[in-house]
């Protein structure tokens, strides 16, 4: 084999590896385009959360601005599924104190709920009105709530649940009751004082 002829097929395996590469890296770039612009389904369980801690994370995600993309005017949010709405926990004394108003337009139209009551009535409320007003006020806020599916309990249709890809991470840990630790849980926790010998239990 002349040295032309080795020379020739050195260029044309390098031609092929480059070609190979830049296809690979376009592929990648292509995928990772897709995946920022691709709608995410995202679940949340609001058991034991508080719906305004959970609605600052929630917002983030209904708008997008999680996303390297994220623009004001683009609309780049995803979808985000919140479950056990029904078990959410307000701080303090909040049920009886915090007041939703609404008003019909007419005269004599106000009303003025309390939060355990319209909680009673409707267990999705809560939570949806702390996500809508710790959004911005703009046009986009109504088209963005649509995207936004509330559940009082673990119970979701399965077309929705298949599209769940994401979990979004609880602000707040879930307490856990004494009664539902197992006996081995119990005896393998650390005892930091013993009672004394003497010590009569009643």
């Amino acid at each position: 084999m002349s040295a032309y002829k080795r020379v020739q097929a050195i260029i044309i395996i390098i031609i092929i590896i480059t070609t190979t590469i830049t296809i690979t890296i376009t592929i990648t770039i292509i995928i990772k385009q897709w995946a920022t612009f691709a709608r995410v389904w995202h679940i949340y369980d609001a058991t034991w959360q508080n719906p305004f801690d959970s609605a600052k994370k929630i917002c983030k995600v209904l708008m997008g601005v999680n996303k390297p993309v994220y623009h004001p005017l683009v609309d780049c949010g995803d979808q985000v599924v919140v479950i056990n709405s029904r078990d959410i926990a307000l701080p303090g004394d909040e049920w009886k104190k915090r007041v939703y108003f609404h008003h019909t337009g007419y005269h004599g139209g106000a009303t003025w709920t309390l939060a355990w009551e319209l909680h009673e009535k409707d267990p999705t409320m809560v939570m949806w009105k702390a996500v809508y007003h710790h959004m911005k006020g703009n046009l986009k806020r109504r088209h963005t709530m649509q995207r936004l599916h509330i559940y009082p309990d673990s119970n979701v249709p399965k077309e929705i649940m298949e599209n769940i890809s994401n979990q979004i991470r609880q602000p707040r840990r879930v307490p856990i009751r004494l009664d539902t630790y197992s006996e081995e849980d119990v005896q393998q926790y650390p005892k930091v004082a013993d009672w004394p010998k003497d010590y009569i239990l009643r």
